[in-house]
């Protein structure tokens, strides 16, 4: 871990914003809670100076996600402050630039997208500082996962294996390949730093998922100790069996109460080459928002809940970061035993 000051928390701000394309004159909110950190409020608020915007700091009161905060999966129902406000939300939506630095923000919230749509861009920042810094996106990142984007809305079938006995078919065809690639400079574009991936919103999968040793279930913020098998049928979780950690699983979906608890939602695989697969043990689980395995370059990374292109609303959201797949894109191979492939 990085011993870093104000002074390279700025620098790494003003570097972010000017990949977010920041430009003078613009509009920038910083919005936070009282929770958030104050060295980010001020890094944000003296990076957008640096940049010649206008900027508003607005600290809203705390929300209340579910499930409970100390998850921090970024699936509850979203900041309820901004969510119940209308003037928080016009500033939002008459903003250029929102660094979004709350706990939760409100990614899966249908506000959020009213707020895109009147073409304010949004940079969600979250995780500690050395990640961020670590992870600073490249402006050349986005032509690659664009590239991955291109592949994926050209193919018809996706397909995941492993040693371990992961052999999963995806059906392509209208899974809304999307990316992201920690900076947002596009209007209405909602991006998080840090974070390099291309992904997918398939509806339909089938076949099995076998959690290795060292996998990472978030939000649990948890390594897989034991092998975990997930038969997967028409897209859903039809049976999930193994140790400790199929155990955990079983009694999430269920405490859920959630009917698309068991159902697949985003995939797709990791380009961020700066990831620590490690970082998960490294640090207190309040520290990170777990990024690091969720993008490392090379992994298979999976969902479960919310779906937008089947038009499913849920908070039941799990990411399980895998390594040591295969993924092939009608038949030719992006991710080989875990390693990213050039394509």
């Amino acid at each position: 871990m990085l011993d870093l000051t104000s002074v390279d928390l700025l620098d790494a701000f003003t570097r972010e914003l000017k990949l977010c394309k920041l430009r003078p004159d613009e509009h920038v909110v910083v919005l936070s809670e009282p929770t958030s950190r104050g060295d980010y409020v001020a890094a944000a608020f003296g990076a957008a100076k640096a940049c010649g915007a206008h900027v508003i700091a607005a600290t809203v009161p705390g929300g209340n996600p579910s499930p409970a905060d100390s998850t921090r999966t970024g699936a509850g129902p979203g900041l309820t402050a901004v969510l119940n406000d209308s003037t928080a939300q016009e500033l939002l939506k008459a903003a250029d630039l929102v660094v979004d630095l709350t706990r939760e923000g409100f990614i899966h919230a249908p506000l959020q997208q009213e707020i895109l749509r009147a073409g304010t861009r949004i940079l969600f920042v979250c995780d500690a500082p050395d990640v961020l810094i670590r992870n600073l996106p490249r402006e050349e990142d986005k032509a690659e996962v664009l590239k991955g984007v291109e592949l994926l809305k050209n193919a018809s079938v996706l397909r995941v294996t492993s040693e371990a006995g992961t052999d999963l078919t995806v059906e392509l065809p209208g899974s809304k390949p999307e990316f992201q690639v920690g900076f947002a400079d596009d209007p209405g574009r909602w991006d998080h730093w840090p974070s390099t991936m291309v992904l997918c919103w398939p509806r339909l999968s089938d076949g099995r998922i076998v959690l290795a040793e060292g996998d990472i279930l978030l939000p649990f913020k948890e390594y897989v100790r034991q092998p975990v098998t997930l038969e997967i049928a028409g897209g859903n979780i039809e049976k999930v069996s193994g140790g400790a950690e199929a155990q955990l699983l079983n009694t999430f979906f269920e405490d859920a109460n959630d009917q698309w608890a068991r159902s697949l939602s985003h995939m797709g695989w990791g380009l961020m080459r700066t990831a620590d697969w490690f970082a998960t043990a490294l640090y207190g689980k309040e520290e990170l928002m777990g990024m690091d395995a969720r993008a490392f370059a090379g992994n298979f990374l999976w969902s479960t809940g919310p779906h937008p292109v089947l038009g499913r609303e849920s908070y039941a959201h799990l990411d399980i970061a895998m390594r040591g797949c295969t993924v092939s894109v009608d038949d030719q191979d992006v991710v080989t035993a875990g390693r990213l492939v050039d394509f």
